[in-house]
């Protein structure tokens, strides 16, 4: 009950200062007008203007100064707090707004946006550090796990028998857990700024082409064909972050692809940007989906569920953006869907 009534009393305050505030600006007009016209009559210039032309001109000169320094009064603040919410927003927690001017009612507003992204940022700080520590604890197990499955797999199983079809299923399983524990890894080092910041010069076109070839057994299972053009860059930047955006491109596009399929990829300089597109012969994406496609966790396609986890497009999205570049996706007109990388060109 107290609360609502500080909350009504706040609301009658700023109605009654709103209010004497136009009163005031009708009286000052009414006012400098009336001296306005007087000081007319009483200047040696003969000009027979009516009161009524005096008083409508100075109203729109008086009334309009004083209604824009009314707005930028009430209304800045505003405008100031739109665009700290629109950080926070976008996860910048470190905003902070003024609380020692302006009107009481401001100041007030101000301290809570305070508080409450002071609030967020610590939430997301315990976030991230429990996610960090509970996926390094992971990643111990399940690489044991991982080896000791190897080692069994390299001893003298039936080849096709029941034994033999559980540790692949161990392996398999093992494996993909541990590429989730690395991308959540990756995902929180990047959302905490926590990547390094060391940059190298390196073959743009010869690091897709070693993520071709590390993908080779996955292709060569669906007999799928290549057309390649890569143009020989060179770029500067993080070498080992991009490897993962490959992956991931390539990886899904070979996922996808029927067997038989064809992927089409292509590296190039385009007005002042490196532009990368990878084209498959899939399904497509519904335009549904592709809103929240690059989303943590989001898998469209529930058909390929158990192949991922759906960080690896988030993941892109993430290092893309690092990098100062963009990702975009849009269905081509035939079949299949299309991949845009563009980064920029950095000497």
């Amino acid at each position: 009950m107290k609360k609502n009534r500080n909350k009504k009393s706040t609301l009658l305050s700023v109605r009654l200062l709103f209010t004497s505030l136009i009163l005031l600006e009708l009286m000052l007009v009414v006012l400098i007008s009336w001296l306005v016209s007087k000081l007319g009559r009483l200047l040696p210039i003969s000009i027979d203007i009516p009161d009524l032309v005096w008083f409508y001109a100075v109203s729109i000169l008086v009334g309009g100064g004083i209604a824009y320094f009314l707005a930028n009064w009430f209304l800045k603040p505003l405008v100031d707090l739109e665009n700290a919410m629109r950080q926070v927003a976008q996860g910048d927690y470190s905003v902070r707004l003024h609380t020692d001017k302006g009107l009481k009612e401001i100041r007030k507003i101000n301290a809570n946006f305070n508080l409450m992204a002071k609030e967020l940022g610590a939430t997301e700080i315990l976030q991230t550090d429990f996610v960090s520590n509970v996926s390094h604890e992971f990643k111990t197990p399940i690489s044991a796990i991982e080896g000791y499955a190897t080692l069994l797999q390299g001893s003298e199983l039936e080849p096709g028998g029941e034994q033999a079809v559980y540790v692949g299923k161990i392996l398999t399983n093992t494996r993909r857990l541990s590429t989730l524990v690395g991308n959540i890894l990756l995902l929180s080092k990047i959302d905490n700024q926590a990547i390094s910041s060391k940059k190298t010069s390196f073959r743009l076109d010869e690091q897709i082409r070693q993520s071709l070839l590390m993908l080779e057994a996955e292709w060569e299972k669906k007999d799928i064909e290549f057309e390649v053009e890569l143009e020989a860059l060179e770029y500067f930047g993080h070498e080992s972050l991009l490897y993962h955006v490959w992956n991931n491109l390539l990886g899904n596009a070979i996922k996808f692809s029927p067997a038989g399929g064809n992927i089409s990829m292509n590296l190039q300089r385009q007005e002042g940007k490196i532009c990368f597109w990878i084209e498959d012969e899939g399904c497509g994406i519904p335009e549904e989906a592709q809103k929240h496609i690059f989303d943590k966790f989001y898998q469209g396609d529930n058909s390929h569920k158990e192949e991922g986890n759906g960080l690896g497009l988030a993941l892109a999205m993430k290092i893309v953006r690092v990098c100062g570049g963009e990702i975009s996706v849009k269905n081509r007109t035939e079949k299949g869907c299309c991949f845009t990388v563009t980064l920029p060109v950095k000497e």
